[in-house]
């Protein structure tokens, strides 16, 4: 059963080493309540033996221990844990200082050691007790359960170990950097000091004929200090190790967490995106501890994947894991915890945007794209990331906006939030859609990033102010002049209406519209997306993820002030033949498709109609 529940035998010490911490705990809270408690508290600890000659490993704690009929119980009966009995008998008692979510004494942790043992000796003395315990088992379904009279105080587990496999993960547990790898990973925050013997051959070295032991584990949980106990280079020091990063974090965020589910949480924003942040194989995540004890990596559960460069630790009281404590079980705490993980992160950032502009920056430039992706998919959050967004905009060259700085210089009558995206700034700058836009003086934001593309559209609006593409749909900016420009688009409509229905029809193709522009002030024509239509950037992004999308006919637009649409409207009534006028039409199709950074249908036949043009002209 053991080998089925653990696929990490490596644990069998965390969950020995948890064990005798929870001993430990209880011993003290014992203390607390019956000063006329036989026991020793002076140095409570814990202790690892090595014996390689005799292939054991023996774990060893001062604490509270067990009577004769609670080994029999807790040990017996595979899975019976006496924590929750002691939780609620404290309860009664209403000892607030006593409601600690201790991970639980004994049951299947304690028999993980089956895994690496062929043979296990548990010794044990209760507290106050002058009698001992000893159980013996091979883990075959029976054990041996006797009296002893010179046990010590606390509880002692001996393991006989299997000899080392490594193809089967089974590695020597006799060898003491083994030991000090798995403390140093499971359980370096224990509270109570974890302490080894050092081998013989380094004692005999020394000259010290009775040396110290030492202790494996820091001890040094900086998440459960007080603030003005830890230095930043503490802190820096822990977020390095944990972010696997030389540099030292942007941003320290620290949570606290009291009432009926405690936890406490030591979040870093690094100063630097990792190479790999939009790769699918990108770790994610926060380590995961209960009471100080480690469970898990990269625990994804606990921020959403926007959050995903968010590096730290989580120490919960208590959680729902499953028996091994390698697999978190959803339930309302791990949701109540994200929740407000992802609140603190993102108003830290809002802090940042108001108090340190410089640090603010630095943390949009590397996140600020992958922050986006909550806009789409944490509908919860929405205004809280739209709060501490900035983009570029046509207001300055250098210095991005806000959504709400750009809606206080609004002009007076505009109702819309402008955007275009594309490639570049340069490459949006000297789009055709924006001239209108320019002439008018008329903010645009320029947004460069691939999921502009959607979070744009699944926002739809801010502060009662709809986002409006430039690209996309009838854009009408004479609004302070409506009724003569109604009139002079009236006119205009009816002049150029049979070249519109036969470009149509030559374009029929590609297009499903040809009409005059109001958005042009330069440029001969353009292609717009129909309001409701995907953008062909936003097709391309459908299909790179290998979904495949219709392909829209998008709209040509004709300036009628260019020189070169009204000369093709002067030719189109005088000419019959307008062999070359379709050819004409077409270059001009292929001339707003490129203008806009897209590329002609059929790019040799453009290019050859293009150079035939050429040829005659000189």
């Amino acid at each position: 059963m053991i080998h089925s529940v653990y696929s990490n035998k490596d644990v069998f010490l965390r969950e020995l080493v948890s064990n005798a911490s929870d001993a430990l705990d209880k011993l003290r809270l014992e203390k607390l309540w019956d000063d006329s408690l036989d026991a020793d508290v002076s140095d409570l600890h814990i202790e690892i033996d090595i014996d390689k000659d005799a292939r054991t490993l023996t774990v060893r704690d001062n604490g509270v221990g067990m009577s004769y009929d609670e080994v029999g119980q807790l040990i017996g009966t595979i899975a019976n844990s006496g924590t929750a009995k002691f939780l609620q008998e404290l309860r009664d008692a209403k000892d607030k200082a006593g409601e600690e979510g201790l991970i639980g004494q004994f049951g299947v942790g304690f028999y993980s050691g089956f895994m690496v043992a062929d043979e296990v000796t548990l010794l044990t003395r209760r507290a106050g007790e002058t009698q001992g315990t000893r159980w013996t088992s091979r883990g075959e379904g029976t054990y041996t359960l006797e009296t002893v009279d010179d046990a010590p105080q606390g509880t002692s587990v001996t393991l006989h170990l299997k000899p080392a496999d490594p193809e089967n993960q089974l590695h020597d547990y006799t060898s003491p950097w083994k030991i000090r790898e798995i403390i140093k990973r499971y359980s370096d925050f224990i509270t109570w000091p974890i302490r080894m013997m050092p081998e013989a051959s380094a004692a005999a070295d020394s000259g010290d004929e009775t040396p110290e032991p030492e202790t494996l584990n820091s001890m040094k949980a900086l998440w459960a200090r007080p603030r003005d106990e830890v230095s930043d280079d503490e802190y820096h020091e822990l977020y390095k190790h944990i972010g696997h990063d030389w540099r030292d974090p942007l941003e320290t965020i620290r949570l606290q967490a009291e009432g009926t589910f405690e936890y406490q949480a030591l979040l870093f924003l690094p100063a630097h995106a990792p190479h790999d942040l939009f790769t699918r194989d990108f770790k994610r995540g926060v380590q995961l501890y209960v009471k100080r004890v480690f469970i898990m990596d990269d625990c994804e559960a606990l921020l959403p994947p926007y959050l995903r460069f968010v590096k730290g630790v989580v120490d919960a009281a208590d959680l729902s894991l499953n028996v091994s404590r390698e697999i978190l079980q959803q339930d309302r705490h791990i949701e109540m915890m994200r929740r407000r993980l992802t609140k603190k992160v993102l108003s830290t950032v809002k802090e940042m945007m108001t108090k340190d502009r410089e640090r603010y920056d630095t943390f949009w430039r590397e996140f600020g794209t992958v922050l986006k992706e909550g806009l789409v998919t944490d509908a919860e959050n929405r205004d809280a990331i739209l709060a501490v967004a900035s983009f570029a905009s046509t207001h300055h060259d250098t210095e991005p906006t806000t959504l709400k700085q750009y809606v206080e210089r609004m002009k007076d009558g505009q109702e819309d939030i402008y955007y275009l995206t594309g490639e570049s700034r340069q490459s949006i700058e000297n789009s055709p859609h924006m001239e209108a836009f320019r002439a008018r003086g008329i903010e645009v934001l320029l947004l460069t990033d691939p999921v502009d593309e959607v979070w744009a559209d699944a926002v739809g609006e801010y502060e009662g102010k709809k986002l409006r593409s430039v690209a996309k749909g009838q854009i009408d900016l004479d609004a302070k002049d409506e009724e003569s420009g109604d009139e002079e688009r009236e006119k205009q409509t009816e002049e150029y209406a049979g070249l519109l229905g036969w470009m149509k029809e030559q374009l029929d193709e590609d297009i499903k519209e040809v009409r005059l522009s109001s958005r042009l002030t330069v440029s001969p024509a353009c292609v717009v997306s129909d309001a409701h239509d995907l953008t062909p950037a936003l097709e391309n992004m459908y299909r790179a993820m290998g979904q495949e999308v219709p392909r829209a006919k998008r709209i040509l637009e004709l300036n009628p002030d260019h020189q070169l649409v009204k000369g093709l409207n002067q030719a189109y009534k005088e000419r019959e033949d307008r062999t070359e006028l379709a050819e004409t039409a077409e270059l001009l199709h292929g001339l707003a498709v490129l203008a806009e950074g897209g590329q002609p249908k059929e790019p040799a036949r453009f290019v050859k109609l293009m150079a035939d043009r050429l040829e005659r002209a000189l």
